[in-house]
């Protein structure tokens, strides 16, 4: 835990977006009831985009776009290279075990532990995107990106699938599921599916291509030689570019989040790209910052909130209250009592999401407020 006294030399508008994308992701994920969710807020149930596939791949954009300012000036110290490697090996070891121990929590039965997932993905694309930024250029970094895109497509769209006997992007039967099953096994997967992961081993090539897409636009913000007004129109073309691309590829590798298909990286990197250079010029450049604290609060203790709003609906769940002469967990009992004797089951569930979102904002603002900074 550091005290936060050089929070003012952050560049905020990325403490915004981050802390959009985490405030909306806390939104997704903690819902009143899982069988009651308006559209927007679900998942797309395999091609397609919904505003809440956008999340996870802004967070792994903005991961990228971090990576840069935190290491532009280290990495010119070519002696400080492997210190600053290990230092990016120890947080991601820590990221990925933060993530293992929700996936164990609370029976920690570990013959059927998930062993892929959403912070393990996060621990894993910044060690490497981290290794990447430290040892290349920007003109590698562009060429690697490319190189992973061109070359998922073709492993995912060329390579037949053993035991099917043909390359296609079915769920169950794509070369990505086949992978998972194979390595880790229907017992260490996710639990909904058992025979597919959208966090396995192979949609994880791309996912590392999103945090890169993030560095290379990290490296052009950082740009002195260009007017601030140079910046943010190239940004905005880069990134309706990006959304156009994705759009056209959609038509041959489509846009999944599950496969986290090449398409998608392009697609949402390109929006993310929108999201950022918008937040840059309204508060950065134009200096709109007084509706940001709530938003730089989630942001800046991002991993944070992410960890233990996860942590929490499982406490809740051990903890058994009775209602109408049946034991059920406290989470259940708390939406049962507080929201669905008066609100329509989509506006309680929404209501319930919204509460934990104010929660957590109170808890945030009080640590923001002791320029505390939780770091990973």
């Amino acid at each position: 835990m550091t005290k936060a006294a050089a929070i003012n030399n952050r560049l905020i508008s990325l403490d915004v977006f981050r802390g959009l994308t985490v405030a909306a992701m806390i939104l997704v994920n903690n819902p009143g009831s899982w069988g009651h969710i308006y559209a927007p807020l679900e998942h797309a149930d395999w091609n397609g985009c919904t505003p809440t596939d956008l999340i996870f791949p802004f967070f792994l954009f903005i991961l990228g776009v971090s990576i840069t300012y935190a290491l532009s000036s280290k990495k010119l110290d070519v002696e400080s290279h492997n210190q600053l490697i290990l230092s990016a090996l120890k947080r991601a070891s820590i990221l990925f075990g933060l993530g293992l121990f929700l996936s164990l929590f609370p029976l920690f039965d570990f013959s059927v532990v998930r062993i892929l997932g959403v912070l393990q993905r996060i621990g894993i694309v910044f060690f490497v995107c981290a290794v990447i930024f430290i040892k290349t250029n920007l003109k590698t970094q562009f060429k690697l990106m490319i190189g992973i895109l061109l070359a998922y497509w073709a492993i995912m769209t060329l390579i037949p699938v053993p035991e099917i006997g043909y390359a296609n992007l079915e769920k169950e039967t794509n070369l990505a599921a086949w992978v998972d099953r194979l390595i880790l096994t229907e017992n260490h997967i996710w639990k909904s599916a058992k025979t597919w992961d959208p966090e396995g081993i192979l949609s994880t090539l791309p996912a590392i291509a999103s945090g890169i897409f993030g560095m290379l636009i990290g490296q052009f913000l950082k740009r002195k030689d260009k007017p601030e007004g140079d910046k943010i129109a190239w940004l905005f073309s880069f990134g309706i570019l990006a959304v156009i691309v994705g759009l056209i590829w959609d038509l041959a590798f489509p846009i999944n989040k599950s496969l986290w298909t090449s398409s998608f990286v392009l697609y949402t990197g390109g929006l993310a790209t929108i999201g950022l250079a918008l937040c840059y010029w309204l508060i950065d450049v134009k200096g709109y910052k007084n509706f940001t604290s709530p938003f730089v609060v989630y942001g800046v203790n991002a991993i944070t909130v992410f960890f233990v709003s996860g942590l929490i609906p499982r406490i809740l769940n051990l903890i058994k209250l009775d209602l109408n002469g049946e034991k059920v967990g406290a989470k259940v009992w708390l939406y049962e009592t507080f929201y669905t004797p008066y609100l329509s089951p989509y506006n309680a569930s929404l209501a319930g999401a919204i509460t934990f979102i104010l929660i957590w904002w109170f808890i945030l603002w009080l640590m923001f407020k002791k320029n505390i900074i939780i770091k990973v």
